[in-house]
């Protein structure tokens, strides 16, 4: 038999995986009414068209305040009687301006002492959820939904939220440490003084401004921003690691406006549904965009053990983050497709959208958005000069850095190719990726409200994504398109009995092909062999002489001495 002959196998047949129950792509079970525009406490919010919707009753406190709501709005909610506190309307404009926030610190998707799971759990998408710290505003009851459920609380979830106050503001950023190990907070960008009114440290550095916060104890950070713009908090001790645990959020310091009551939190970030007076004056839509990136590895710590000495060896003189690589990539908390649920952006055509963004990762966000080119308006919090803003599809930001978009929805072939559903993505590619799998991580969409149906699903014209919305898909387990190539199967998946037996060689280059089809077309083909042989044998005597040289050689010389003697 030929060598081409011998090199031809029957393939085996397409084994064909069977989906487990996929999740459906919309499970909140939350009230449609959510959804709508309406006005609650004297608060208009407008509408967000999203499977996972705010809860009104909390945009109507973060808006007013714990202590200017009514009780039955305030139990609609799960904060403390304290979270949030307004008054004292100082400069007589009609809105306080004495602001009182508190935060706890909270850990997700930790280890449990009671049984084998994490508790309260966090997915970021199907059957992944990697432990975290973050800060939340203070509750009253559980971290978890309720007595049956370990799922998280409504409040209690990654991003830590986005916090609003206004220009002028006198702010008690109070932070009580409900978290084993000691924290900070550094506001990163934020106007405020080294120390406060009583000499205390006011910048979260415990090497240089004050002690951390060690467990059970609280602190107060008092500021009175005079400068509006995005900006950033986060934790600043242990940085390298705190912060990528989730202990960061953003900051805004909105322009100061009369009656103007601002969305104190933005919880989960995605639709400010409460936007500021500034905002509203130039756009019809604003939205909190927090990326964000994971090493497994150090998120694992917390779901090892739950003593805390442990966990601080682990991470503090075991981890090395100059080794580390990232392996999830989220947006405001979620990785494709759960980014589809709640951080979506929903517009309409000839609209201006205003887009706050941060780099929350440990390395270059290269933010892309198809079918629009977005104009730069500030970097981190400053306002750029109007002639001289540019407008791209793909912006570079740093880690720690924000930036503002403006959004122009006009189908002009420049800002907007026209209506759709167009995805916007971290372009490094990576972060295309969940764990190395596609497409995941930090994936969302842009989409034109007449693409979306009553629940916020957007109406897609591609592929069927119920692979996505399972936990097999990434654990690795279903080729993608397995459903998409026809009967013949060719890109699903070798039955199993079959591919165990068969390994995939490297293909020859041509020159070896073209040798072994001359060997193997050749009469005297058994000659090969033969020749083979005899090279293998020569190669071992030259090996030995080589060897025993100090021997031969002294031999060869004599040798060669008598020769010249006979002559």
């Amino acid at each position: 038999m030929s060598f081409a002959a011998g090199a031809v196998t029957t393939p085996p047949p397409t084994e064909k995986v069977p989906l487990a129950d996929a999740e459906p792509f919309c499970n909140s079970g939350v009230p449609p009414e959510w959804r709508d525009s309406q006005t609650l406490e004297g608060v208009t919010i407008q509408e967000e068209r999203v499977c996972n919707p705010d809860n009104p009753a909390d945009i109507a406190v973060f808006v007013k305040g714990t202590n200017n709501v009514s009780m039955q709005t305030l139990m609609d909610t799960n904060l403390a009687a304290d979270a949030i506190t307004m008054s004292n309307d100082m400069d007589g404009d009609g809105d306080p301006d004495h602001i009182i926030i508190k935060l706890e610190i909270m850990e997700i998707n930790g280890h449990s002492p009671d049984f084998a799971g994490v508790v309260p759990t966090f997915d970021i998408a199907p059957g992944i959820r990697p432990g975290f710290w973050v800060f939340a505003p203070k509750t009253r009851d559980m971290s978890t939904k309720s007595f049956a459920s370990a799922e998280a609380n409504a409040l209690l979830r990654m991003p830590s939220p986005t916090i609003r106050v206004e220009q002028g503001d006198i702010v008690w950023l109070v932070v009580e440490n409900t978290h084993y190990f000691p924290h900070s907070i550094h506001l990163h960008g934020v106007d405020h003084p080294f120390r406060d009114h009583s000499g205390e440290g006011n910048d979260g550095v415990g090497q240089t401004s004050h002690m951390d916060i060690m467990p059970g104890e609280s602190k107060t950070y008092v500021i009175k921003p005079r400068q509006p713009g995005t900006m950033y908090y986060h934790c600043h001790v242990q940085p390298h690691t705190h912060i990528p645990m989730g202990l960061a959020g953003m900051f805004v310091v909105e322009e100061n406006r009369p009656n103007n009551w601002v969305q104190t939190f933005n919880v989960g970030n995605g639709q400010v549904r409460s936007p500021s007076k500034a905002v509203r004056e130039k756009y019809d839509r604003e939205y909190d965009l927090h990326f964000q990136s994971v090493d497994k590895e150090l998120h694992r710590m917390i779901q090892a053990a739950n003593d805390p000495r442990l966990i601080a060896r682990a991470m503090n003189q075991e981890y090395d983050i100059t080794d580390a690589t990232d392996d999830y990539f989220i947006l405001n908390g979620r990785a494709f497709p759960y980014t589809l649920r709640e951080s979506i952006m929903v517009v309409e055509p000839n609209q201006k959208i205003k887009m706050r963004v941060l780099n929350g990762h440990t390395e270059l966000l290269a933010l892309h958005t198809h079918g629009h080119k977005a104009t730069e308006t500030h970097y981190d919090g400053v306002e750029h000069n109007p002639a001289a803003r540019v407008t791209r599809d793909v912006y570079s930001i740093a880690p720690a850095q924000r930036l503002d978009l403006e959004l122009n929805t006009t189908n002009d072939g420049l800002h907007s190719f026209g209506s759709g559903i167009w995805m916007f993505h971290d372009h490094v590619e990576k972060a295309f990726t969940t764990d190395g799998v596609g497409e995941g991580g930090s994936i969302s969409v842009i989409v034109y409200k007449e693409y979306l149906d009553e629940k916020g699903t957007p109406k897609t014209h591609g592929m069927d994504l119920t692979p996505y919305f399972t936990k097999q898909f990434w654990e690795r387990k279903v080729p993608i398109w397995q459903n998409f190539a026809g009967d013949w199967g060719a890109l699903g998946l070798p039955a199993t009995a079959a591919a165990s037996s068969q390994t995939v060689a490297p293909a020859p280059s041509q020159a070896q092909a073209n040798q072994s089809a001359q060997a193997a077309s050749s009469p005297n083909g058994s000659a090969s062999f033969g020749n083979l042989l005899t090279g293998i044998l020569l190669g071992v005597l030259g090996y030995f002489f080589y060897l025993k040289r100090n021997f031969f050689i002294p031999l060869a010389h004599d040798a060669v001495a008598r020769l010249k003697r006979m002559k």
